[in-house]
C-alpha cells in the first residue's frame, strides 16, 4: 500500500506537466499502464509551435534529440547561438563577427556555411529568409529572446523539413504566461556592450497576452584607423494574444496570433586579415572596410488555429508571413593597374597581389574607382500554410499515435544591387568617385512553390517503440533575371530558368528499453536538400544511420551515439560567406561518407541532503569526413577535389564541459569549450599554414545573486583566459574570436 501512495504522489507531480487525468482514467487497467511508466510526457498532444516540449520527450525519443530548457539558457542569458548550442553533441559551427549576428551551424556534417543545410524554425515555422529559394540565414531569430531550443537529428527528424540531411532546430519563443507577470533584464559590459530585455503578458480563461522588447548591442571589439564603431545594434519586438472560443463547446478551439519586428544596424564586413597582420593585431581593421555596414529589418505574422476535439486528437492550422530587407553594404573588389580582383583573392594571396593588397590597408594613394563597394541589397519573403493532425489511443497495453503533416509554401529573394566606386589614400580615407546606379549588379527574382508532407505512426508496447514516418516534397524552383541594363524591369530581355523536384523521404526509428535505466535506439532516414533552380539540377541525397544507448545509473545520467551519413550526392553552394562569387547556385559535390560518435554526460557531485547543487556536463563530439570522388569547383570553400579529401570547416574533435555550484540564493557557472582545429580548403593528410584555423579553448564564467525572489544581480566574463585565437578565414581572411569581457546587469521578474 505504501509503494502504490508513493506512486500515485509521482503520478500526480508528472500530470502538472502533462494531461489532466479523468475520473474515468484512474481505473485499475489504466492506472497500472500509467503507473509503469509514469513517464507518458511523451504520449501528451504538445503544442505544435514545439517539437519536444520537454528534456523527458527528449529523452524517450526513438532519435537523437535534445532540449535546451530556459533554466540553462538562463545560466549564461547569451546572445550568441553558437555559444548555447556548444552544449550540445553533434553540432558544428564556426563563427564569423564574434557576435553570433550571422551564424554558420552544421548538424552532422553537413556544410555549415550561413546555416544553410539545416530546417531552422522558430515556433515550427520555417524562419530562414526564402527557405527553399535561397536558405542561406542572412537573418537568425534573436537566442535572448527564446524560452526553448530543441534540436533533433537523426530519423526522428523527418516530420521537419526541407533539409533532412543534419537534423532540424526549433527555437521556442516566449509563451503566453497563464497569470500575468513580467521580467526586466537589463546588463551593461566591455565594449560598449549593453542589453535590455523586457516582457508583460497574462491569461484568463477567456483571453490572453503577452508583449516583448528585446534591444542589445555593442561599440565591437575590433578597430579601424577613423576610430568608427564597429559593433551593432538589434531590436526585438514581439506581440501575441491569444483566445479561447465557444469556452462551453465540446469541442475546445483556440487562435492566437503572433507579430514579430525586428532590426538591425551594424557595422560588420566581410574584410578580414592576413596571417601577418592578424599575428601583429587580430583586432584590426583595415580602412577599405570603413564604410561596410549591414541594415535589416524582419517582420513575422503568423495566426495559429487549434481544434482539440479530445485529450488524444488535435489539428492545430498556422498561416504565416514572414518579410526580410536587408542591404549589407561591403567592399567587395579591388582593382589595381586594371587587374580587379575580389578580397577573398587578396587576401588569399597577399604577396602576389601587393598592390592590391597595399590599396586595402590604405598604405598607398589609389587612382578613381579601386574600392568596389557593393550595395547587396535583397528582399525576402515566404509565406504559407500548414496543418498537423495528431491522433493517439490506447489499445489494450499498446499506445498508437499518428501525426499527418501538410504545407503550402512559397517563397521568394529579389536582389536588386549596385557597386559603388571609390578611391583612397594613403591615410586611410574613401573617396566616392562613381556611384553606381541599382539594379545594375545583380537584378533578378529567385522564387519556389512547394508542397510538403508527412506521416508518422508511433507504436509502444512493453518495452519496445517504433516509429515510422515518410515524408513527400514537391517543390518547383525559378529564376526571373532581368539583366544589369534593365533596371525597370521591363522584361526585354528575361531570361528564365526553372526546375522541379519530388521526392519520398521514409525514416524509421526504433527503441527498445531495457528498464528505466537503460535504453537503446536507433534508427535509418533519407537525407534531402533541395536543389537550384538550374534545369536538371538534382537534390542532395543521403541514407543516415544512427545507433545509441541512453542510461541512467547512480547520479550519472549519460547517451552515447553513433552515426553514419552515406551521401549519393553532396551540394556545395556558391556562397559569398564562403569566398564564392555569391551567386548561391548549387554545384555537385558527389559521393561523401560523413560518421561520427556524440556523448553526453551529466552528473551531480553534491549529496541529495545538501542544499548545494553541483551538477556537471560534458558533451563530445568527433566528426570524420571523405569524399569518395574527384571533383573541381570554382569555390573557394571547396576548391579541386580529390577522393579521400576532408571535408573543409568541420572540426573533427569537439567538446564542452560544464561545473555550476547552484544554491537557494545564489549559483555559479564555468563553462568550458575546445574546439579541434579544422581545415578551411578540402584536403588530407596535414592541414597547410594558410588553409588551417587551430583549434582553441574557451572558458566563460557567469553569476547570479538572489537578493530577494524576484530580484537579483547577474555577471559574465567571457573568455576568461583572454586567449586570442581565429575563428575562420571566411569570407575573406582570418577572423578572431571574442576577447576577454566582462559584464553586470540585474533582473527583475513579478
Amino acid at each position: 500500500m505504501k509503494l502504490n501512495k508513493i506512486k500515485t504522489k509521482l503520478l500526480v507531480l508528472t500530470s502538472l506537466f502533462a494531461v489532466t487525468i479523468s475520473a474515468q482514467q484512474k481505473e485499475s487497467k489504466v492506472l497500472k499502464n500509467q503507473l509503469d511508466s509514469i513517464q507518458k510526457l511523451d504520449e501528451v498532444l504538445i503544442s505544435t509551435n514545439k517539437i519536444l516540449g520537454s528534456k523527458y520527450v527528449a529523452k524517450h525519443r526513438t532519435g537523437s534529440a535534445f532540449y535546451l530548457s530556459s533554466q540553462e539558457l538562463e545560466k549564461f542569458n547569451s546572445t550568441d547561438i553558437h555559444k548555447v548550442l556548444s552544449i550540445v553533441p553533434g553540432v558544428n559551427m564556426y563563427q564569423e563577427d564574434g557576435f553570433g549576428l550571422r551564424p554558420n551551424i552544421s548538424l552532422r556534417g553537413t556544410s555549415p556555411g550561413r546555416s544553410s543545410k539545416i530546417t531552422i524554425m522558430e515556433d515550427g515555422i520555417l524562419t530562414a529568409p526564402a527557405p527553399y529559394s535561397a536558405s542561406a540565414a542572412y537573418y537568425f531569430p534573436t537566442i535572448a529572446r527564446m524560452e526553448a531550443v530543441e534540436i533533433l537529428k537523426g530519423s526522428s527528424q523527418v516530420q521537419y523539413g526541407p533539409f533532412t540531411s543534419g537534423g532540424a532546430i526549433n527555437m521556442v519563443s516566449s509563451q503566453i504566461p497563464n497569470k500575468f507577470s513580467g521580467k526586466i533584464r537589463a546588463s551593461y559590459g566591455s565594449f560598449n556592450s549593453n542589453q535590455l530585455h523586457a516582457k508583460i503578458g497574462g491569461a484568463n480563461k477567456t483571453f490572453g497576452y503577452l508583449v516583448e522588447y528585446l534591444n542589445y548591442g555593442s561599440d565591437g571589439f575590433k578597430t579601424l584607423p577613423s576610430e568608427k564603431n564597429t559593433g551593432f545594434n538589434k531590436n526585438d519586438v514581439v506581440a501575441k494574444l491569444s483566445a479561447n472560443l465557444f469556452a462551453n463547446a465540446t469541442v475546445k478551439q483556440n487562435i492566437e496570433f503572433k507579430f514579430q519586428y525586428s532590426d538591425e544596424n551594424g557595422n560588420e564586413t566581410y574584410l578580414g586579415l592576413s596571417e601577418e597582420d592578424f599575428n601583429k593585431n587580430p583586432f584590426s581593421r583595415y580602412p577599405a572596410s570603413n564604410h561596410d555596414k549591414m541594415t535589416t529589418d524582419h517582420t513575422q505574422y503568423v495566426l495559429t488555429h487549434n481544434l482539440e476535439f479530445s485529450k488524444n486528437f488535435r489539428i492545430t492550422t498556422n498561416l504565416y508571413r514572414n518579410n526580410f530587407a536587408r542591404n549589407w553594404y561591403k567592399l567587395n573588389d579591388v582593382t589595381f593597374n586594371g587587374d580587379k580582383q575580389s578580397i577573398a583573392n587578396v587576401l588569399n594571396d597577399p604577396t602576389t597581389l601587393s598592390g592590391h593588397f597595399n590599396t586595402v590597408t590604405g598604405s598607398i594613394n589609389s587612382a578613381a574607382d579601386v574600392l568596389g563597394i557593393k550595395a547587396n541589397n535583397r528582399k525576402y519573403y515566404a509565406q504559407g500554410i500548414q496543418t498537423k493532425l495528431d491522433y493517439h489511443w490506447y489499445k489494450g497495453d499498446t499506445f498508437h499515435d499518428i501525426e499527418i503533416g501538410l504545407r503550402y509554401h512559397y517563397d521568394e529573394e529579389d536582389r536588386f544591387q549596385w557597386v559603388d566606386n571609390y578611391s583612397i589614400s594613403n591615410t586611410g580615407i574613401l573617396t566616392l568617385t562613381t556611384a553606381g546606379t541599382p539594379g545594375t549588379d545583380a537584378n533578378r527574382i529567385s522564387s519556389a512553390k512547394a508542397l510538403a508532407s508527412f506521416i508518422t505512426y508511433k507504436l509502444k508496447h512493453n518495452k519496445w517503440t517504433f516509429t515510422p514516418g515518410l515524408r513527400y516534397e514537391n517543390i518547383a524552383l525559378n529564376r526571373e533575371d532581368f539583366g544589369k541594363n534593365d533596371v525597370n524591369r521591363t522584361a526585354t530581355n528575361l531570361q528564365t530558368r526553372e526546375n522541379t523536384v519530388s521526392i519520398f523521404i521514409p525514416g524509421m526509428g526504433a527503441n527498445y528499453k531495457f528498464n528505466n535505466n537503460i535504453s537503446v535506439f536507433g534508427g535509418v532516414h533519407k537525407g534531402f536538400s533541395p536543389p537550384g533552380n538550374r534545369d536538371g539540377e538534382k537534390a542532395e541525397e543521403s541514407i543516415n544511420y544512427e545507433l545509441g544507448t541512453r542510461f541512467n545509473t547512480g547520479k550519472l545520467r549519460g547517451e552515447i551515439v553513433g552515426f553514419y551519413n552515406d551521401y549519393s550526392n553532396l551540394l556545395g553552394s556558391d556562397l559569398a560567406a564562403s569566398g564564392g562569387s555569391g551567386s548561391l547556385d548549387q554545384f555537385n559535390a558527389g559521393e561523401v561518407k560523413v560518421n561520427g560518435l556524440e556523448l553526453l554526460l551529466n552528473y551531480n557531485l553534491a549529496n541529495p541532503n545538501s542544499t548545494f547543487s553541483l551538477p556537471i556536463s560534458f558533451a563530445y563530439t568527433y566528426t570524420n569526413s571523405e569524399f569518395l570522388n574527384d571533383f573541381g569547383s570554382s569555390n573557394r570553400l571547396w576548391g579541386t577535389v580529390t577522393s579521400g579529401d576532408e571535408m573543409p570547416y568541420i572540426p573533427k574533435n569537439q567538446f564542452n564541459a560544464a561545473i555550476s555550484l547552484e544554491h537557494s540564493k545564489f549559483e555559479v557557472n564555468l563553462n568550458a569549450r575546445f574546439n579541434g582545429e579544422f581545415r578551411t580548403k578540402s584536403g588530407t593528410g596535414a592541414i597547410p599554414s594558410n588553409e588551417k584555423v587551430d583549434s582553441y579553448f574557451i572558458l566563460d564564467l557567469s553569476g547570479k545573486y538572489n537578493i530577494a525572489k524576484q530580484f537579483n544581480l547577474t555577471a559574465n566574463l567571457m573568455n576568461l583566459l583572454d586567449n586570442t585565437y581565429a575563428v575562420s578565414r571566411t569570407p575573406s581572411g582570418l577572423r578572431p574570436g571574442h576577447p576577454f569581457g566582462i559584464y553586470g546587469g540585474f533582473e527583475f521578474k513579478f
